[in-house]
């Protein structure tokens, strides 16, 4: 179902003005599927991806499978130009490009993200992804989208 553009941007205010980017999260059936979350902590938002046994994509270590890393972390890239930038309309993907750096272990995973530059046309969104430690991450993106 395509919300409109009214709808949409009742429900981006809302969300702005609670502070609150989860509300962005519940409408979207594949963030509930993965166990996507996000909050405020810091004037910035964290996302979280909470284990579940469905996520394994290798159960002899046990690790999250990289197709769910990496649709969380365009996920929060896209959660994030919504909830922080001044578009008009949900975000198309233009380009996506993901570095896996060590395993997503069975754990809860973090994600912060960076609008690096927004354009009229385009905005460019930078993605980390953590376990325990920020300074150590298991994943980061460059995400393109497109925007109006």
């Amino acid at each position: 179902m395509i919300e409109s553009s009214a709808s949409l941007q009742a429900k981006l205010a809302n969300a702005r003005a609670l502070k609150d980017p989860q509300q962005l999260l519940d409408f979207i059936p594949y963030a509930a599927f993965i166990g996507a979350k996000a909050k405020v902590k810091d004037n910035s938002v964290i996302y979280c991806l909470d284990k579940r046994p469905s996520n394994i994509g290798n159960p002899s270590l046990p690790a999250v499978h990289g197709g769910v890393i990496g649709g969380f972390l365009e996920l929060s890239a896209s959660i994030e130009i919504l909830y922080t930038a001044k578009v008009q309309a949900i975000p198309r993907v233009v380009d996506f490009s993901i570095d896996y750096l060590r395993p997503g272990r069975y754990r809860t995973i973090y994600a912060s993200c960076e609008v690096l530059r927004q354009g009229r046309k385009l905005i460019n969104v930078s993605v980390l992804a953590w376990q325990d430690n920020q300074s150590m991450p298991i994943a980061t993106a460059r995400c393109h989208f497109l925007i109006s």
